[in-house]
Order: C-alpha cells, then sequence, then structure tokens
C-alpha cells in the first residue's frame, strides 16, 4: 500500500469548520477524484486517511497535514490537483508527497503562528511580551472535556516578536492598523496554543485586546532548537522519492 502526504490549507470561513467536518469533506473529495484510498478491515471498514497535529476550530492555517493509504500506486502531483479540485474552496491542498519511512506526527515538533489584535497599541503588546517572556513560569487555566486544567503556558513558548501590519478587512481599500504576534510554540501534552499565551499575557501584564484576534497558522514541522526555525516536515519524503516525484512504474489512477 503507497501512502501519501498531504500539506492543505483552512483559510476564511472555513477555519470555522470542525475537525469532523472537515474529514468528511476529504473523504467526499477522495471519493469524488478517483483516488484509489484503502479501507481498513473488520466489520465497519473505513477510508486509510489519518490526520496529524489539526489546528483548533476558528483558527485558520497554513500548514495541516493529512495521510492517505492508497491500494494502487499514484502521482503525487496529479492527486494533488485533483483533490484540489474536489475539496470546497477554502480547503486548498499545497502539496503531495510519497511517504517515506517514519511517522509523520513524529516530525511536526512545533508551530509558528500569526496572531493579528486590531486596535492594540503597540507599546503596550511589546511590554507585555517582554514581561511574559522574563518569566519562568506562566501558568493559565483551560476548560477540557475533564474540566478544568492548570498548566504552564511557558515553557512551550520559544519565540515572541511584536510588530505591526494591517487589518485584513474585505471591502476596505486600506486596512486598519493592528498589531501581530508571531509566536513559535512548542508541541506538548498538554498542547499550548495561541489563546493560551494571550491569557498568559493577560495574566503578567493586564493585557486584553478589545477584541477577538485572528489566529493563523503559518507553519509546523522539525525544530531546530538552536535557532527556532521550523523545517518543512515532508522534505525528508521528498528527499527519498528524488524531490517529490513518484518512483518509477507508478501511474495515476485516479480522474
Amino acid at each position: 500500500m503507497q501512502r501519501l502526504r498531504v500539506r492543505y490549507a483552512k483559510r476564511g470561513r472555513l477555519r470555522f469548520t470542525s475537525h469532523r467536518d472537515i474529514s468528511r469533506a476529504v473523504e467526499r473529495a477522495v471519493r469524488r477524484a478517483g483516488i484509489p484510498v484503502a479501507f481498513s478491515a473488520g466489520f465497519s471498514p473505513h477510508p486509510k486517511i489519518s490526520y496529524a497535529g489539526a489546528a483548533p476550530t476558528g483558527v485558520a492555517s497554513e500548514a495541516e497535514y493529512l495521510e492517505i493509504g492508497v491500494t494502487t500506486p499514484c502521482d503525487p502531483g496529479r492527486v494533488r490537483q485533483d483533490l484540489d479540485e474536489s475539496l470546497p474552496s477554502g480547503l486548498d491542498v499545497l502539496d503531495v508527497v510519497e511517504a517515506g519511512p517514519g511517522g509523520l506526527a513524529d516530525r511536526l515538533e512545533a508551530s509558528d503562528w500569526e496572531v493579528r489584535l486590531p486596535g492594540v497599541d503597540r507599546e503596550l503588546a511589546e511590554v507585555a511580551a517582554e514581561k511574559f517572556l522574563a518569566e519562568g513560569t506562566v501558568e493559565v487555566e483551560r476548560l477540557t472535556k475533564k474540566g478544568p486544567r492548570r498548566f504552564d503556558a511557558r515553557q512551550a513558548v520559544l519565540r515572541l516578536t511584536v510588530s505591526e501590519g494591517t487589518e485584513r478587512i474585505a471591502a476596505q481599500v486600506h486596512g486598519e492598523p493592528c498589531v501581530i504576534l508571531r509566536m513559535v510554540v512548542r508541541h506538548m501534552t498538554p498542547a499550548v496554543r495561541p489563546d493560551d499565551v494571550l491569557t498568559g499575557l493577560r495574566l503578567v501584564a493586564d493585557f486584553a485586546p478589545p477584541v477577538p484576534p485572528e489566529v493563523t497558522r503559518l507553519a509546523q514541522g522539525p525544530l531546530d532548537a538552536s535557532t527556532g526555525a521550523l523545517a518543512d516536515p515532508l522534505d525528508l519524503d521528498r528527499d527519498i522519492t528524488r524531490g517529490g516525484e513518484a518512483g518509477p512504474g507508478s501511474e495515476h489512477v485516479a480522474g
């Protein structure tokens, strides 16, 4: 069985779509594209599609990943095109490679997040970020399925910077100024999310944005601990399959 690893984006209004609804949309798109997906054995077979590091509902992302098992070798480039055309606008397939050895989830060590904060004073945001980074521990509380849980939001944050941009509002010729937080957050258990970092900023510096933030995951992948930079998690697969091209004799049977 060939395995294909897919990077896709969750954009616009689709950021409010739940993970369950996204998985249903992907399954329908796989059938519509004619991709020969493999199925599990047992009384209730299900398509062999798995997800790694899915972003929370309400968060946009340029770096979501899934893996599809197929029964017949497929050309990754053709699968990317056919799958993208079969998905709704806002779920956009960016890359497909043939999977090499090892698990994809193990390569997703950290995420690079962009948090846009309209109507926020940059100096206040910079002071809050400095105070947060100066702390050894910042305990926050989040309501989980098992009830309230307290954990350290500081340890996972490897980098936190403040800059300025414009608020991206449709029908505006010129966007309104907004503060942009960029943060690299290590994947830990429990997971530390951008809203947990914002809670930490409020606790250490009384920093509370007046409107809900717009959060986008820009990347996730292997972490260079010395620089805080993230690598492409599919690069290793490209190396093995000579630039992401299917091996000799592979053919695409979808579509």
